[in-house]
């Protein structure tokens, strides 16, 4: 299984890579864009909550070993990782806030409608609450307000009380099965999409966790280190792109992409997946 890094020249280019500077990898997945950093001979801090993506990193990056050091932990807690490592100032971070090939296509994930599997959906394994938890035991009410805050869902109550007078639902396909049936066929995408993005948030954490990551990593980053984001949908872009904006106005922040870089054709051609990637970078002064 390859996963192809989203955007990965730009992120290289942005992070402006020096030699033997730290930069911390966010989002570590399968390694593809710490990858490009260590081949320029940089040092990198990889973070990722899932175990298993890890391992899979582990194994890619073994030639680097000696300019990479691992953590199993949620992003959140940044600052303390970069602090237990003793590095005394960041020159890069990254954050790419796509699923990696493997957790899509790994069927007892639960990530994906398109391939049936337990209503899972946990980045970090070692988590008690699973999607199945949510949707089985949640009140309608409360369903709702995840499909519409999360997944910007407009038959959110639809669903919500489709997903309660069907209970349980027991996998991914038969929660696809029962938003298509819910809500009907709508352009070119699944009509379950929205639900799905939604709930992974919900068991994730994912947009507060973003918000506080930023917060944590920025006091970090050296003068002229630089941060740069690869969000996938509207919601983290938006927490993205007012941070940026908030720390330009509070005059230590320099925005340098004054609307997101998206993909090029050639890329989405190659990768399908990179289609809806936004890309906003910036730099500390």
């Amino acid at each position: 299984m390859i996963h192809l890094p989203v955007m990965v020249e730009e992120a290289i280019e942005y992070l402006n890579v020096q030699k033997g500077k730290w930069y911390v990898d966010c989002t570590l997945g399968a390694g593809g864009h710490s990858l490009e950093i260590l081949k320029r001979g940089g040092k990198v801090l990889g973070i990722d909550q899932d175990e298993e993506v890890l391992d899979l990193a582990k194994k890619s990056l073994s030639d680097y070993h000696k300019r990479i050091v691992f953590e199993k932990r949620n992003f959140i807690e940044v600052g303390e990782v970069i602090k237990k490592h003793k590095i005394k100032k960041v020159f890069g971070a990254l954050y790419d806030l796509g699923l990696s090939s493997y957790q899509i296509e790994k069927d007892a994930r639960g990530f994906s409608f398109q391939r049936e599997g337990p209503l899972d959906m946990r980045m970090d394994l070692s988590k008690t609450t699973k999607c199945a938890d949510i949707i089985n035991r949640g009140r309608e009410e409360e369903l709702a307000r995840i499909l519409k805050e999360y997944g910007e869902e407009r038959m959110s109550r639809r669903i919500a009380r489709e997903i309660v007078k069907n209970r349980p639902i027991r996998t991914t396909t038969g929660l696809a099965s029962l938003v298509a049936r819910a809500i009907g066929k709508r352009g070119k995408i699944h009509p379950a999409t929205r639900t799905f993005q939604a709930l992974r948030i919900a068991v994730n954490d994912e947009l507060s966790a973003l918000t506080e990551s930023l917060d944590s990593i920025f006091p970090h980053l050296a003068s002229y280190g630089r941060i740069v984001v690869i969000s996938f949908h509207s919601l983290e872009d938006r927490i993205v792109k007012r941070k940026f904006k908030q720390w330009q106005k509070e005059e230590v922040f320099k925005i340098l992409t004054k609307k997101p870089l998206r993909p090029t054709p050639e890329e989405i051609e190659e990768n399908p997946r990179a289609r809806s990637a936004k890309f906003r970078g910036g730099e500390k002064v």
